[in-house]
């Protein structure tokens, strides 16, 4: 009896407690695509329906940068509110995920919300754990509905159900959290399923000129824009049905993805095209100007503030570690604000494939147009060694065009720019070349605002305690990689003769050739 006088009591104090948040809190929904770069009008062979309601109904972000363009540590800033190397371990990839960093989800749950998510949260690496329970950093998994996927190669997990089941069995009293992680477009890809679904080489209105311009490329680059297609059909489903429930107004709605595309010179290196993000934002009526673009510079950082104003949490009531992020309720209410007039990007070891299981350390700062990089181990090869098959890169048709393309001395420039090494410092104008394939950093015309861009980069890293800052940069080194499978890949295959090839590269971009001495 006492037992269950307690847990009445429990029950009763949970219930009041969101009947007061209900009056006064929105639902969070996050939608987060896996290595999409490309949603919206710019980009007429790829139709993103749900998005482009979303930024008409909202607001967009047409500068919106993601930290660190991979997975995990993409994520990890996300919920964290914090840049990558603000988070020990959590910087990496494929890695533990330190206890000290409190998620916003596990947040808003502490304060009455219910959380849960579909498809990919934060991932790949170990949550770690609270009590002897695995840590539930992006909520509750609902994964249990399925469907049958219009590829091979695209997941079945139907998202817009465990959405629809997760929404019908929580309380009617109680705002929700929840982060719907499609894993598409991450590769692999079926090839060819875009043509067959009616898409049409001539649809691409432009190739990144990093790439050669064939049928091969730019027919995978159509199965990228399938797998996208797919990530919001089902936040079409999921706002549908919030509609239909009522509930869409009262809803705050983020339409984003972790990086850029799974191509060479995209998803794992630190360029426009691999860290620049789609981001569109709706909330009803609490959207001042609908349909408004906003080309301040924005972070993956800034998404917990903005959630958290917009519940009226004060950050140091979350009791999540400091963030140098900024809310951006201000955007969507109309107002004038002073915002940053940059933001930081960087990386440490992405995926192993170098001695020691290195990484490739990079910072770099977007400023008024302009990009700088700081290769920090120029000496190292960017995409990881070419006798392990530059494994930071995932193995693809386009890929393989790039590596054909060293042994033709007209095309030779798409494989330096992809897999080549590179010098201590890049500099790019960004309005005049988005690809980033022309390096302006030893040009002295451009000695001034290069030193400039350097400065402003430093300061900041050093008020943030980036450990690089300060001599200690080879700590990102000394995590070591959870996927034991690959663990010293490098040391095995070359060194002690395993016949190891990672799952995500294709055995012909293994090239022993270029070994170093």
């Amino acid at each position: 009896m006492k037992k269950l006088l307690t847990l009445a009591i429990i029950t009763f104090l949970m219930s009041c407690e969101s009947t007061k948040l209900k009056e006064t809190a929105p639902n969070i929904l996050i939608c987060i695509a896996d290595d999409a770069g490309h949603m919206g009008e710019k980009y007429p062979w790829v139709n993103t329906l749900a998005f482009d309601r979303v930024a008409e109904e909202g607001i967009r972000f047409s500068n919106a940068y993601t930290p660190n363009a991979k997975c995990a540590p993409s994520r990890a800033s996300l919920l964290t509110a914090r840049n990558s190397w603000q988070l020990k371990e959590a910087a990496n990839h494929f890695n533990n995920f330190p206890a000290e960093f409190k998620t916003f989800p596990e947040a808003l749950k502490e304060h009455g919300y219910l959380t849960g998510f579909t498809g990919k949260g934060w991932a790949p690496g170990d949550p770690g754990e609270i009590d002897g329970k695995k840590r539930e950093l992006s909520g509750k998994e609902w994964n249990l509905k399925t469907l049958i996927p219009p590829t091979n190669n695209i997941s079945k997990i139907d998202y817009a159900s465990n959405f629809i089941d997760f929404f019908n069995n929580k309380p009617k009293d109680k705002p929700f959290s929840f982060w719907y992680g499609s894993k598409e477009p991450h590769r692999r890809y079926e090839y060819g399923s875009s043509l067959k679904a009616g898409k049409k080489l001539s649809d691409i209105n432009e190739v990144p000129a990093f790439f050669p311009d064939n049928e091969t490329v730019r027919t995978d680059m159509l199965d990228y824009a399938l797998e996208i297609e797919h990530f919001d059909s089902h936040v079409t489903k999921i706002l549908d049905f919030l509609d239909s429930k009522g509930e869409l107004d009262n809803t705050l709605v983020i339409v984003t993805s972790d990086h850029g595309m799974p191509f060479p010179r995209a998803k794992s290196d630190e360029y426009e095209a691999s860290n620049h993000i789609p981001l569109a934002m709706m909330w009803g009526k609490n959207i001042k100007d609908p349909g408004k673009v906003i080309d301040e510079y924005v972070s993956l950082i800034d998404i917990a503030p903005t959630l958290f104003e917009a519940i009226g949490l004060k950050w140091e009531e979350s009791e999540m570690s400091e963030t140098p992020g900024t809310s951006l309720i201000p955007f969507l209410k109309g107002e004038n604000k002073k915002f940053r007039d940059y933001v930081l990007i960087g990386k440490e070891r992405h995926d192993v494939g170098r001695p020691n299981d290195y990484g490739y350390p990079i910072r770099g700062i977007v400023r008024d147009g302009w990009m700088y990089l700081r290769n920090y181990r120029p000496d190292l090869w960017p995409a990881a060694n070419p006798e392990c098959g530059y494994s930071t890169v995932d193995g693809s048709p386009t890929k393989t065009e790039i590596l054909k393309a060293r042994h033709n001395p007209d095309t030779k420039y798409l494989w330096d720019l992809s897999f080549g090494k590179r010098p201590a410092e890049e500099l790019f104008l960004l309005t005049d070349d988005p690809y980033c394939v022309n390096n302006l950093a030893l040009d002295e015309r451009y000695s001034t605002i290069k030193e400039e861009l350097l400065a402003n980069m430093e300061e900041e890293l050093k008020k943030q305690e980036d450990p690089r800052m300060f001599g200690n940069g080879d700590i990102f080194h000394s995590y070591f990689y959870t996927w034991e499978k690959y663990r010293n890949l490098y040391d095995r295959m070359i060194n002690k003769g395993e016949k190891l090839s990672p799952g995500w590269i294709n055995v012909s971009d293994i090239e022993n050739d270029l070994m170093d001495p």
